[in-house]
């Protein structure tokens, strides 16, 4: 049977969700599962038999503690589940990794998500432009990070999740990276994750990072030619969405502004082979 690292992120705030979610993992069937739960900022306690424990003194942000924890976990494959997150099905992991070996050149599996108490699901959980039948599969170039499988030798290639994100695009960058190891990343409408569809809060801290990412996202991974590019398109977005929020383009702005002067990280631009293959499959890394 494959065996699976699964990396459990929490801050310990959700209980409940955190108690489903390891039940969820435990319930799998078909594979061998090496658990550890991260505790960001929290001791993780009260968790069932057989689940390692990491103790964050400190939230690191969530691309950071999902790599602390990877380090503590082995299996051919790796899976990310965020503590409000589920698995629908027993057999969720093993279908997932029998996509992977159906199709090698797939290199990261994000399922559709749903609430499992029927309320609609929030049309962003699709990473596509398009997003048409939510339970239609397909390359995309972005992923909602709260359930992900990769090959391990795959997620290692890419150096990981983008640690100085701490919260915001870091989904864009790890889709990105599988794009440029020749993978595809790929959105498995027939896979079923279970999250609680409450709609984010939306204040000055998250417009703020979401802006200071998304100018670090091109800086570490684009070609020059294309960060301007890509940071012009997003900018000309923002101004149309927020033309009449003022506070929030504010804030926005602030951000923008710290993405150019601050240090992102490291830079590994994808390679232009990388920008035809996604400009083919149908989303060049402009917007």
């Amino acid at each position: 049977m494959p065996r699976v690292g699964v990396v459990v992120l929490t801050q310990g705030t959700r209980e409940q969700d955190l108690a489903r979610g390891i039940r969820s993992l435990l319930d799998q069937r078909g594979v061998v599962l090496d658990i550890v739960c991260v505790g960001n900022g929290w001791d993780p306690t009260g968790l069932p038999a057989g689940v390692k424990t990491l103790h964050l003194p400190e939230n690191l942000g969530i691309p950071a503690g999902r790599n602390r924890g990877v380090r503590l976990v082995e299996g051919e494959y790796v899976f990310f589940l965020d503590d409000d997150a589920s698995l629908a099905h027993p057999g969720f992991l093993r279908t997932a990794i029998g996509l992977i070996e159906a199709d090698p050149g797939i290199g990261l599996v994000q399922p559709r998500v749903v609430d499992p108490s029927g309320t609609t699901a929030p049309r962003r959980w699709v990473p596509r432009i398009r997003k048409g039948d939510a339970a239609h599969s397909s390359n995309v170039f972005s992923v909602w990070e709260g359930a992900v499988l990769l090959p391990r030798a795959v997620f290692d290639a890419t150096g990981g999740w983008a640690d100085p994100f701490f919260y915001a695009h870091e989904g864009i960058e790890l889709a990105w990276r599988v794009w440029d190891q020749g993978k595809r990343t790929w959105y498995a409408g027939e896979l079923e994750a279970n999250h609680p569809a409450i709609e984010p809060t939306r204040h000055s801290y998250y417009y703020r990072l979401n802006a200071r990412n998304r100018v670090w996202l091109a800086r570490r991974n684009l070609p020059a030619a294309l960060v301007p590019l890509y940071v012009g398109s997003w900018t000309g977005v923002q101004i149309l969405r927020w033309a009449r929020r003022p506070q929030a383009l504010r804030a926005w702005f602030g951000g923008w502004l710290e993405g150019w002067r601050s240090d992102p990280g490291e830079r590994r631009p994808i390679s232009w082979r990388t920008v035809w293959r996604m400009t083919a499959a149908g989303r060049p890394p402009v917007i």
